[in-house]
């Protein structure tokens, strides 16, 4: 779905976020694959990005066609900083849910750039009339589920062995949801 262009004030200056273009193919592509290797915390390995740029360009055009899902880019004083996104279900059962993601280049954490943008995702979220936003996050990533918590998602379930690793090691991540959803877009 399309979204009007936001611009925030975040610690590090100012926070465009808008929907992607299919220009943007390349840079998103090269993006997942340095977020991917930078985290654990992400669900994909840096060498599992193998779309081409045709085939984003075509999940570009499909995500801003779309309307239950909408992804939106961070750009911090004009430089790529990451992504965030809300993907709907088609299902009639289902309509009213919508799961979140979202990914910084790390040296972008600490910045208020993730509060900014899950405010901006939870606005557009009320606005659609969705009545519940949820993820998925590792259950030892403390800061993020901190930044969740204090934006009124709360734990509702745990999936064990969630993630497993190249080196054979487990990671258990929380679901988690927020009820109702509430606009909070605004400066971070």
């Amino acid at each position: 779905m399309l979204t009007e262009d936001m611009i925030l004030t975040v610690k590090g200056g100012e926070l465009l976020l808008r929907n992607p273009r299919e220009e943007d193919a390349q840079m998103l592509l090269d993006y997942l694959k340095v977020a991917c290797g930078e985290s654990r915390y992400l669900a994909k390995e840096p060498e599992e990005i193998t779309m081409t740029i045709e085939e984003e360009e075509a999940f570009i055009r499909k995500q801003n066609d779309s309307g239950n899902s909408v992804m939106l880019l961070g750009f911090l004083n004009g430089r790529h900083v990451g992504n965030g996104s809300l993907m709907g279900n088609g299902l009639l059962r289902y309509r009213h849910r919508v799961s979140m993601g979202i990914a910084l280049y790390q040296e972008f954490t600490g910045l208020g750039i993730g509060r900014a943008m899950i405010g901006a995702l939870l606005g557009i979220a009320g606005e659609k009339g969705i009545e519940q936003v949820e993820l998925e996050v590792v259950k030892d990533n403390e800061r993020a589920i901190r930044l969740y918590q204090d934006m009124g998602f709360e734990i509702r379930g745990i999936f064990p062995n969630n993630m497993k690793y190249k080196d054979g090691s487990y990671a258990d991540a929380y679901w988690m949801v927020k009820i109702p959803v509430q606009g909070v877009c605004g400066n971070a």
